[in-house]
């Protein structure tokens, strides 16, 4: 094992230099015998931590070959090996961070507490949960023998602040785009999908003879989950009359990625001077007006195609106080359909007005 530190002379004094960190520092003393020992003592106290390393990785290395040789890369290209072709192109924008590179050669026996948190200080709040679920994985992987943070000391992830869309919000973003866009706004209000499932919508998701509009959650992919499933009222076949026949519903819109479509939004909002709204705010407000309307959970879940009472009553527990409910609720909200929707039966509510909900 080769010295860190070496000994030379200046005039009359000693030095030392150490070579890995490329600083020359005076000994403070002319006498050769007091120099050597003074830095074979430093090297002494370099070398021993080193030593220890070594031996651990001998002993890893008997278990695992690769333990010792293994970097945050191969954790990286585990995290975007998913099934779900939108799940894992967002893990490979999240690799792409400069916090991810900052680990991605670095081997994993090797990282220590304070580079995970030199890289969460580098990324956004989002950086933490990201990188927390890949040390998670590493550690349940056994590609590391010990956590290397404990659970306790990971930073708290502040989450933004998601609101609803008010009535008036979409009214002023329908007046400022083209007929489909407009459709597709219209279409959100009623349904509250997630912007992808409504961009990818075709007439295939009608069933013109029972009336019922059902698409499966891109999100919940592999799961094997009953689809979101809603009974076409009145006010919807209107929305829908206008769209293509067959085919897809939104020609234009559906070959625009997520990012693109949110991109849009960002920049209509802001030149409409809304702020804090984005296209998921619309499940956030048929969510708040179900609720408000008194439309029973599991049926709303079943409108929104949520799985979990969690997450559901995430997107409703604000219940603004902007949502009044008209006193003509008429048929669309106070009748109940239920429909087979794949394997079983799932409640689905008539949704034909957007709730009778005024502001």
């Amino acid at each position: 094992m080769k010295n860190r530190l070496t000994l030379f002379r200046r005039g009359k004094v000693f030095y030392f230099e150490d070579r890995k960190a490329k600083l020359q520092k005076s000994l403070g003393t002319n006498n050769l015998d007091e120099a050597r020992k003074i830095v074979q003592a430093k090297n002494d106290a370099v070398h021993q931590p080193m030593m220890n390393l070594v031996m651990a990785k001998t002993f890893l290395a008997a278990q695992d070959p690769k333990m010792i040789t293994r970097t945050w890369a191969d954790v990286f290209d585990r995290f975007v090996d998913r099934e779900n072709e939108s799940t894992a192109t967002r893990h490979e924008r999240v690799v792409r961070t400069k916090a991810m590179q900052f680990l991605k050669d670095k081997r994993l026996i090797e990282t220590t507490a304070d580079d995970l948190i030199s890289a969460m200080k580098i990324g956004p709040d989002s950086t933490i949960a990201y990188l927390q679920t890949m040390h998670n994985d590493a550690l349940g992987m056994g590609w590391i023998p010990a956590a290397i943070l404990p659970r306790k000391l990971w930073p708290k992830m502040t989450k933004k602040a998601k609101r609803a869309i008010t009535e008036a919000e979409h009214i002023t973003l329908m007046g400022a785009v083209d007929d489909e866009w407009r459709l597709y706004f219209q279409l959100l209000w009623f349904i509250g999908a997630a912007q992808t499932d409504a961009a990818n919508l075709t007439d295939a998701n009608i069933d013109w003879k029972n009336r019922v509009l059902r698409y499966d959650r891109q999100k919940l992919n592999g799961r094997h989950l009953p689809p979101a499933c809603l009974v076409i009222g009145k006010g919807l076949e209107v929305i829908l009359r206008q769209l293509p026949a067959t085919g897809p519903l939104f020609p234009t819109i559906t070959k625009m990625d997520d990012r693109s479509r949110s991109c849009f939004m960002w920049k209509l909002c802001g030149r409409s001077g809304i702020q804090g709204v984005s296209l998921h705010s619309y499940r956030y407000s048929w969510a708040e007006r179900a609720k408000v309307a008194g439309i029973p959970q599991r049926r709303a879940q079943a409108a929104l195609g949520h799985n979990s009472r969690a997450v559901h009553e995430a997107y409703s527990w604000k219940q603004s106080s902007q949502w009044t409910v008209s006193t003509r609720l008429s048929g669309a909200v106070s009748r109940w359909a239920f429909r087979p929707c794949g394997a079983r039966w799932r409640g689905s509510v008539q949704m034909g007005c957007p709730l009778h909900i005024s502001s």
